[in-house]
């Protein structure tokens, strides 16, 4: 059986990880990885692969920048001419990039089964991008695996059966709750994490006494409202508590800090005690500064569900989140950029209320049922 899986940026290729490792456990897929290319990212090296375990991409598109459009046409042509050649039993994606979405119009033009890892979430805010393309591969996927029992029942609620019989098709595609890879990922580079990652003792802080942020969504970073709101409620909160913060700064960020900022801002930012602006992290490293915080604060729908699978309480810098179920526990806010919200949730959350933390992301073998699954539906 052959399998094409695809990625397009850095948190694709940690969530195929984990269907690589069940792959080779059973010893009977050929999997061919394409990176698409349409990121740059100076962590991408063999040495980012190397260390996480990763097998290498077979092949790499180069599909570089650009809009929308002209980015998801381009892979969309290059994706077909990959499918005619190799003739996969399936095509694998992840997620909600424009990778994903042109590969889901390229598989099923020339019906390649799609499956669909994520499938099933739901912001309800077609404004974001990463929407339209996760709802649009979702419809055309054959096996779709959600990693919540919210996205099945988003997956049911959009008409699709959670009992069809047959064979899975396009017309009759197969919808399963199988938790989340990234769950599987964390329990696997958790252990790795230990061994490999020295930045809690290279930053001279302490297990438990400082707070984790992430800032990189553009709706976040290209407002000057936005930007401004959270920054100052950053300064506040370490002064207030006297803990540091811990900021990876993302490029874009960084940029978009000098271009629409306060120069009055941006002195006080430089001048704080207490945000500490690094470069940005491996993701070994991060797995290290979310297992030993008190708090993340963060726009990134990953470093959500990380924060989850580590019990630390999480504030999300966003109007809405896919990951519903860690809000339902209690375990984590939504304060959008709301300066005053942002620096309640911290109160609230430094109040030693206590924070249930259950496993509605699986049993850490996500892979494993998805590998199984598509060797017994698609052979």
């Amino acid at each position: 059986m052959k399998i094409i899986t695809i990625v397009g940026a850095r948190p694709q290729i940690i969530k195929a990880a984990a269907i690589s490792r069940a792959i080779a456990a059973r010893n009977m897929v050929e999997e061919i990885i394409i990176h698409t290319g349409q990121h740059y990212d100076d962590n991408m090296s063999e040495i980012f692969f190397r260390e996480l375990g990763i097998p290498l991409p077979n092949i790499n598109l180069k599909v570089g920048s650009g809009s929308h459009g002209e980015q998801t046409a381009i892979m969309i042509e290059k994706i077909e001419k990959v499918l005619i050649e190799e003739k996969p039993n399936a095509i694998v994606v992840y997620g909600d990039t424009n990778s994903t979405l042109a590969t889901a119009v390229a598989a099923s033009k020339i019906h390649v089964p799609i499956v669909h890892v994520e499938a099933g979430l739901r912001s309800f805010n077609k404004k974001m991008p990463e929407e339209v393309n996760r709802i649009m591969c979702d419809h055309v996927s054959t096996l779709l695996f959600s990693p919540t029992n919210t996205g099945l029942s988003n997956l049911i609620n959009e008409g699709f059966n959670l009992n069809s019989d047959g064979n899975a098709t396009m017309d009759n595609p197969q919808i399963y709750h199988c938790g989340d890879v990234m769950y599987d990922n964390s329990i696997y580079f958790s252990a790795l994490s230990d061994k490999q990652s020295n930045l809690i003792n290279d930053l001279g802080i302490e297990e438990n006494k400082f707070i984790l942020s992430t800032v990189h969504r553009n709706d976040n970073t290209d407002n000057v409202e936005n930007l401004q709101n959270i920054f100052q409620s950053f300064i506040e909160i370490g002064q207030m508590y006297q803990l540091p913060i811990i900021l990876p700064l993302h490029p874009r960020t960084s940029k978009m800090m000098e271009k629409i900022l306060p120069k009055e801002l941006l002195i006080k930012i430089r001048e704080s005690k207490y945000i500490r602006i690094i470069p940005p992290a491996s993701f070994l490293d991060i797995i290290s500064l979310e297992k030993n915080c008190k708090l993340v604060i963060t726009d990134s729908g990953g470093v959500q569900k990380e924060a989850y699978f580590f019990k630390k309480p999480c504030i999300i810098l966003r109007p809405q989140t896919e990951w519903v179920e860690i809000v339902e526990t209690g375990s984590a806010v939504i304060t959008d950029a709301n300066k005053q919200k942002i620096i309640a949730a911290v109160a609230d959350f430094f109040s030693n209320k206590k924070l249930n933390f259950p496993p509605v992301f699986g049993d850490g073998k996500a892979a494993e049922f998805i590998v199984d699954e598509i060797t017994k539906q698609l052979k």
